[in-house]
């Protein structure tokens, strides 16, 4: 019963308070699995630790995949936060803990198909739309511009555990656990 209070009030608190998050800091990360799923990071380095929104930051990683991502790929993400216990933060309007029928789906609308891929993935010659083909993706250290980032107010300043598993039919091909904690300051949106 009283995660059902936690749900309501972040629900409530989600639609009356607009929230900008400052900084993400403790940024760790593990493939849930080891190396045996067909899909896995094998490196990700995030710097600072203490990124700040809006700011610089430096990515780098490998990604490994041994089988071709082709539509539809399932992704299930499930976000916590701590709260004298870990507490799941429910779906709101796609953010929280979702499930999407098709990760490819989201990418054609966050960058349009005929569009090409953003900057460092295109210099790079790296793909930003399903399918992509089984092989090892390989993004050296590349520096990124973060803009002010405003999340629902469901994240809050705090410790937070994210997992995402991908499923491509009714076999589980990826999964990556997430841990960071928020800062955040209130702000009026327009």
């Amino acid at each position: 019963m009283g995660h059902v209070h936690y749900y309501f009030l972040f629900a409530c608190v989600a639609y009356w308070t607009p929230l900008r998050v400052t900084a993400v800091n403790d940024f760790s990360w593990a493939n849930c699995d080891g190396k045996s799923l067909p899909v896995t990071i094998q490196t990700l380095t995030i710097l600072p630790d203490g990124l700040r929104f809006p700011g610089e930051m430096t990515m780098s990683t490998i990604l490994n995949t041994t089988v071709a991502l082709t539509s539809p790929i399932k992704m299930k993400v499930t976000a916590e936060k701590f709260m004298q216990e870990w507490i799941m933060i429910p779906c709101l309007n796609e953010v929280g803990s979702c499930t999407y029928d098709d990760f490819c789906d989201i990418l054609n609308r966050l960058i349009k198909p005929g569009k090409p891929c953003p900057g460092p993935l295109h210099t790079h010659g790296l793909p930003c739309r399903c399918p992509f083909q089984s092989g090892s993706y390989y993004l050296p250290v590349t520096s990124f511009h973060v803009p002010d980032l405003h999340l629902p107010a469901t994240f809050t300043s705090g410790n937070y555990r994210i997992s995402v598993v991908l499923n491509q039919g009714d076999q589980e091909i990826g999964c990556v656990k997430i841990n960071f904690s928020l800062a955040r300051s209130f702000s009026h949106l327009p």
